[in-house]
């Protein structure tokens, strides 16, 4: 598949999702927050990473409040001006402003200090396609496959990577490349795919 024939299937499965009507939309959210706050790493966690969804991605607002609501420390990725290639994450709470982004997404402010990728417990990841061996099609930036390169020689290295999606975004046909990094889980609101069991 080469990259054209990729960016014909990120059209096509971000098509599907954005087809998702209002109600479709609420209902996933609710689903999948009520199949994560069980999970024992969302309870263990302390420090998670999220990010704003757009473009018809299954929204974590739910998600994101209930962190909140429980004192765990939230953050979400920014991407500096002064190195548009490099993701990193900024603390965010309910009463973080946000700024948008060049693709129109809202980020918080720099931190003083550069947070580091290892410094959490679990980093919510989006993707526009997943696989049942939970490897990712994202949008094609690479900014979740760089940050998180070192967890590519050491799968069980921290932090945990659970990638969240429609069941529609489930496809099986896009290639696999040598800097793609498998995700931990990926949950859907229906179920949870793990790599080891697929």
């Amino acid at each position: 598949m080469n990259e054209e024939e990729r960016q014909v299937l990120r059209g096509s499965l971000r098509h599907a999702r954005r087809n998702l009507n209002a109600d479709q939309q609420s209902e996933a959210a609710q689903c999948l927050h009520d199949l994560v706050v069980g999970q024992d790493f969302f309870v263990d966690a302390s420090h998670i990473a999220f990010y704003k969804s757009i473009d018809g991605e299954i929204d974590l607002e739910l998600l994101l409040s209930k962190a909140l609501a429980e004192g765990k420390s939230c953050y979400l990725p920014i991407i500096p001006i002064e190195n548009v290639d490099q993701m990193s994450f900024a603390p965010y709470d309910n009463n973080t402003a946000l700024t948008q982004n060049q693709w129109g997404i809202g980020e918080p402010p720099a931190p003083d200090e550069l947070i580091l990728p290892t410094s959490f417990d679990v980093v919510f990841v989006p993707l526009v396609g997943f696989n049942t061996n939970c490897f990712r099609l994202g949008m094609g930036k690479g900014f979740y496959d760089r940050t998180f390169s070192f967890k590519i020689s050491n799968r069980h290295s921290r932090p945990l990577l659970v990638g969240l999606a429609h069941e529609c975004q489930l496809n099986e046909t896009f290639p696999v490349a040598s800097w793609d990094v498998r995700l931990d889980a990926v949950i859907t609101a229906e179920k949870i795919y793990r790599p080891d069991t697929a």
